[in-house]
């Protein structure tokens, strides 16, 4: 993943848990800003997601897009990659988990190149807003579960 913006928060939960959730994408709605539709397309044959289209809206950024999924045999990662989008020309993404003495590192990785032109150091500014908020959506929602 060439030229991506990462970053890696901590959560007080094991690692089954953070993965149970960054894989159950129905539910991405309740906790994950901007997304607000999600339908899985096709499964693997363990029954997780490969492909998910996505709609998202945020403020005056709207789009519709499919990403494919591959996801690691030990549980500890998945990656993914556009299919299609409308306003998006690539996405390639990852998160990686860490098993940690009382919980999970959990870090993600995003590139993304749009269709509309955009400066590289404000893509990377609103690379680093999407991943902030959705570890921060995704350790407000494991450690809910988790407390549960």
């Amino acid at each position: 993943m060439a030229d991506a913006t990462t970053s890696t928060i901590h959560i007080a939960a094991p690692p089954e848990l953070v993965m149970a959730v960054i894989a159950d994408f129905p539910a991405y709605p309740t906790w994950a800003e901007q997304i607000n539709g999600v339908e899985i397309l096709t499964e693997d044959e363990q029954g997780r997601a490969e492909q998910v289209r996505f709609t998202m809206d945020a403020g005056p950024i709207k789009d519709s897009y499919t990403l494919d999924y591959t996801w690691a045999p030990d549980g500890m990662s998945v990656r993914w990659t556009l299919v299609k989008g409308q306003i998006q020309r690539a996405q390639d993404g990852s998160y990686v988990l860490e098993k940690t003495g009382d919980g999970t590192s959990v870090t993600y990785a995003l590139s993304v190149d749009l269709a509309i032109p955009i400066i590289g150091m404000l893509r990377r500014k609103a690379e680093k807003v999407i991943i902030d908020t959705a570890l921060k959506g995704l350790k407000r929602r494991v450690e809910a579960l988790d407390k549960a």
